[in-house]
């Protein structure tokens, strides 16, 4: 029940926290209402020393020792003052990488614009729970962070917001600043280890002008090694590049299509189904065979190459998702 309600004050007090939006690029700037500042473990005990030394400077009535202590204060304010400007008017803008599979880490890259003629240092940014090692801001600059975040489920994954930290100069003062991000990396299902044997099916081949036609001793394409096959017309080099065992087909051969639908896979239930139709999808490109995929209300008809293999992932990964 405690920890409960400690996750309600959390969720409340981040609600009240101010964040820098994003416009239509993508780009948030960071305005002075949404830099907050705390003194960190030591500027809170350099606070106590000076404190002690003013008791003690005004006690004794030591002049230089009043003088140092106001010094030493006075030089605690100007790092201040700076450790808050080290994040005002900075620029940050997040982008999503390439789609991943589930389980996979997705990529994201947060650039951080600084349109100040000084610098800006030990900037770390934080996103998704992950800190990431702190990075120096020259003038004028730009640098790219990377950021690598666990996937759990296939879908779009959202970058809502990144947190950027500093501790510049002295480390006596923390400044933070949130802002908001619209970057997002599309995540596939997970491939299943193994999946049933690709449901093959004699098809006419593509001819030169992309309908259906016949070949006369021409290469038409590969397909899948099956029993009793003839050895000479086994691919070699897909099998040295680990392909495994594929046939080359030319115009005296048949040609094959597949057909992959949910309604006819089994693995359980909707996820397991979805992985196994993740896994025909990645073998049928990896052999070069022209398929299609048939999902409740879609249809992806059938194709070749790596934007068509691309195409049915998206599916999958969108399935069920809106």
């Amino acid at each position: 029940m405690g920890s409960v309600a400690s996750a309600w004050g959390r969720s409340k007090f981040s609600a009240l926290l101010r964040r820098a939006p994003c416009d239509a690029q993508g780009l948030a700037r960071i305005a002075a209402r949404q830099v907050y500042i705390l003194p960190t473990g030591m500027g809170l005990a350099l606070g106590l020393v000076l404190m002690l030394m003013l008791l003690g400077s005004l006690n004794y009535q030591n002049n230089l020792g009043l003088l140092f202590t106001f010094l030493i204060a006075s030089v605690a304010l100007v790092a201040m003052h700076h450790t808050w400007l080290a994040l005002l008017g900075l620029r940050i803008q997040a982008r999503g990488g390439a789609p991943v599979f589930a389980g996979q880490r997705a990529s994201f890259a947060v650039d951080l614009h600084n349109d100040r003629g000084g610098p800006r240092g030990d900037l770390v940014v934080r996103a998704g729970g992950e800190d990431h090692p702190p990075a120096y801001l020259l003038a004028h600059g730009l640098i790219r962070v990377s950021i690598g975040l666990p996937t759990e489920r296939r879908g779009w994954l959202v970058l809502p917001e990144v947190r950027i930290d500093t501790r510049y100069p002295l480390g006596l003062f923390r400044a933070w600043c949130y802002a908001r991000t619209d970057a997002r990396v599309l995540v596939y299902p997970r491939p299943a280890t193994q999946a049933a044997e690709l449901p093959l099916a004699p098809a006419r081949r593509l001819g030169p002008e992309g309908g259906l036609g016949q070949g006369a001793g021409d290469f038409v394409g590969p397909r899948a090694y099956r029993p009793g096959d003839p050895p000479r017309h086994l691919d070699w080099k897909a099998l040295a590049r680990g392909r495994g065992l594929v046939i080359k087909q030319f115009g005296g051969d048949q040609a094959v299509e597949v057909w992959l639908d949910l309604s006819h896979t089994s693995g359980g239930d909707l996820e397991g189904r979805l992985s196994v139709l993740c896994r025909q999808v990645l073998d049928a490109a990896e052999q070069g065979l022209a398929f299609g995929l048939r999902l409740p209300g879609q249809e992806i008809p059938l194709g070749e190459g790596e934007d068509h293999r691309h195409r049915c992932l998206v599916a999958l990964a969108m399935f069920g998702n809106g």
